[in-house]
């Protein structure tokens, strides 16, 4: 049985400010104030509801920009599987303890503003199945506009092929999905606990005036040989050396979600290894597309880099024991 429930949402948004500071010597930055320290929120009332015959779907966000990440949850009694298609992408949900299934559909910072079409496609133990049907109105990011001069050892790096290729590598990495919830009870955090935030995510860059690109994610108050911890708990995907991202350490932490930390001087996890909340990764260093000691923090959801505070700060249920 096939169910369509034609709900439209109208969705505004509440944005962070940000701050554009980057240790690449950026050039007259615009005065605007970082967020503070990034606290996960207690669970929220479900924004949006929609009630089928047998499900009941809640959006967990009213409102969503390019580069954010939107929370679902889909409820009902004898379900045993839910999966939202969206932005032309099958996601699957996750189980969590109180016996519903959560998803979480991640926004490209150059997602074009508009509606769009959401389907939550639900299926139960008897082998019935039911596809409930809304749309999701996107709208244009805060983003700011930076110029960045990287000096001249290391200006060779300002090469948008170097610049495809990594992202390749990284899309590479993020492309294996874990169906487990490997985050933990705790959630996320920063991973310079108390550390300042600086250059903002989604940032439009001019590098040395001849190349234009965007921010991935947020850089970090640090100074060289500072100890940087797992912001959750999770696998190690990845490590190694980029031209950009110097050394980096990529975590998995289950249904498609990464975080990645960059610029290393030292890395002392290696690739495989089960990583706890807190623990430590590396520490700072100047490798890779720098100026200067610096750390770079990158969370990706669904193979699209979001916005790492609002992630980090957004409610997330706990999964079953395994």
């Amino acid at each position: 049985m096939i169910l369509s429930l034609a709900v439209f949402v109208i969705l505004t948004v509440a944005l962070l400010p940000v701050q554009a500071q980057d240790d690449a010597a950026p050039a007259a930055m615009p005065t605007v104030a970082a967020p503070a320290t990034p606290t996960v929120i207690p669970r929220p009332l479900p924004a949006h509801v929609l009630t089928a015959e047998r499900t009941t779907v809640e959006l967990y966000f009213d409102g969503l920009a390019q580069g954010q990440t939107g929370l679902i949850r889909a409820v009902g009694d004898g379900l045993a599987g839910a999966r939202a298609r969206f932005l032309n992408e099958l996601v699957d949900f996750f189980p969590a303890d109180d016996g519903s299934f959560y998803g979480l559909i991640s926004i490209s910072m150059e997602q074009t503003a508009r509606t769009y079409d959401l389907d939550v496609l639900v299926w139960y133990s008897d082998n019935t199945r039911q596809t409930i049907n809304t749309r999701v109105g996107l709208v244009i990011g805060a983003f700011v506009r930076q110029e960045v001069n990287v000096p001249p050892d290391k200006a060779y790096l300002v090469d948008p092929e170097i610049e495809r290729n990594e992202l390749a590598r990284l899309e590479s990495v993020f492309s294996t999905v874990t169906p487990s919830v490997l985050w933990g009870a705790n959630g996320f955090q920063l991973p310079i606990p108390g550390a300042e935030l600086t250059s903002a995510f989604g940032a439009f860059r001019n590098f040395n005036q001849t190349m234009q690109t965007r921010h991935t994610g947020w850089d970090l108050r640090a100074t060289l040989g500072q100890p940087v911890m797992a912001s959750a708990a999770g696998r190690v995907a990845y490590t190694g050396l980029m031209d950009i991202r110097g050394n980096i350490v990529v975590i998995d932490h289950g249904y498609g979600v990464f975080t990645t930390y960059c610029h290393f001087s030292q890395v002392h996890v290696t690739r495989g290894q089960t990583i706890t909340q807190g623990q430590v990764l590396g520490t700072v260093g100047n490798t890779g597309r720098t100026s200067g000691p610096h750390f770079h923090w990158e969370v990706a959801v669904n193979g699209e880099f979001v916005d790492a505070v609002q992630f980090t700060q957004m409610w997330k249920p706990n999964a079953p024991p395994a």
